[in-house]
């Protein structure tokens, strides 16, 4: 899909306060590591993750929703009552009902007449989101659109730990289990509107999607517990970002020496270099998070591009391409004219 009358008006992420090394999580896990055989510092040697961060306890994901979308709201200038739908795409929630977009919505004050649901996608979420806010804008039948996600990845990591350090645990339980140590956690927040509403805006092209879902087996999570074929995983979605990218150079008329710069959902050091090796992109062009953040799930794509936002690496007028992948498998890419 298209979009002649989108733009991306404002973008800001929040980072949560607890910086937890890999060598600390290995810590926590040295009986399991001894009893089974395990090397140390494997996480951050296969990773590249050397660090992420956790919230404090008791930190819901609409609590860092609302972090990010209060910078962003702020950082806009425009009035919460002008807030038409606001689209929250965390794998993590508050509750499975109500919605956690409710929550936000909510806390935020916005106006009754303001529309708000959860989007979930995996870690293709908030690219969904884009879209989805994308179509009603384009179309003129709302003003502005704000999209959320806050994710928590201290729960999940702390069940993992003590589940891992059972007894009757075996090495191919924790290969299962090994990416949820890889998690993140953050807040970001995104507000679009319309092209004559915001001439200032960063043109938000469009995006094209494929899916692979013969593979939707490869990856099953729940808040306390994520269980992946990593490998296949990896193989892949490989295979499915490279159809994906083919379609987008059609679509976008990319060439990738001619993108400016581009924003990867970042799983790890393995995936992302094996994505850019095999896109034939150049690496210098990609923002890394992932060494401090780890995996932020649907968050990281956003939060790369205000990371990259924050530090001026973007420039009026540089062609931007946001790469999502997510399991179930499905991905998208887009195109943002800074």
């Amino acid at each position: 899909m298209k979009f002649n009358n989108v733009v991306i008006h404002s973008l800001a992420a929040v980072d949560a306060p607890i910086r937890v090394t890999s060598a600390e999580l290995e810590k926590q896990l040295e009986p399991a590591f001894k009893r089974l055989g395990i090397r140390n510092n494997l996480l951050e040697n296969v990773t590249g993750i050397g660090a992420r961060r956790f919230w404090e306890e008791g930190t819901m994901p609409s609590d860092a929703a609302t972090l990010a979308a209060e910078k962003v709201i702020e950082k806009s200038g425009v009035s919460r009552d002008k807030i038409n739908i606001v689209i929250n795409t965390s794998v993590c929630r508050d509750y499975l009902e109500p919605s956690t977009a409710c929550i936000v919505h909510g806390k935020l004050g916005l106006s009754d007449h303001c529309m708000n649901f959860d989007l979930g996608n995996a870690c293709l979420a908030f690219l969904n989101g884009m879209d989805v806010a994308a179509r009603m804008l384009e179309r003129g039948e709302i003003d502005y659109a704000l999209v959320v996600d806050g994710e928590s990845s201290r729960p999940i990591t702390q069940a993992t730990i003590k589940r891992l350090l059972g007894k009757d645990v075996t090495k191919q339980q924790f290969r299962a289990e090994f990416a949820s140590l890889t998690l993140g956690s953050g807040g970001v927040a995104m507000i679009l509107s319309r092209k004559e509403i915001s001439p200032d805006g960063h043109a938000y092209l469009g995006s094209v999607s494929r899916a692979a879902t013969q593979f939707s087996d490869l990856c099953h999570g729940q808040m306390d517990c994520m269980v992946t074929n990593t490998k296949v995983l990896l193989t892949e979605g490989l295979k499915l970002a490279a159809a994906t990218f083919q379609v987008a150079k059609n679509a976008f008329n990319w060439v990738p020496a001619e993108l400016d710069q581009i924003v990867i959902h970042q799983v790890s050091k393995v995936h992302t270099e094996a994505l850019v090796k095999l896109l034939d992109l150049d690496i210098n062009k990609v923002h890394a998070i992932y060494p401090e953040l780890g995996n932020i799930g649907p968050a990281a794509v956003p939060i790369a591009l205000a990371k990259a936002e924050e530090l001026g690496k973007l420039k009026k007028g540089d062609r931007v391409a946001l790469l999502g992948i997510g399991s179930g498998l499905n991905c998208s890419m887009a195109e943002v004219v800074w």
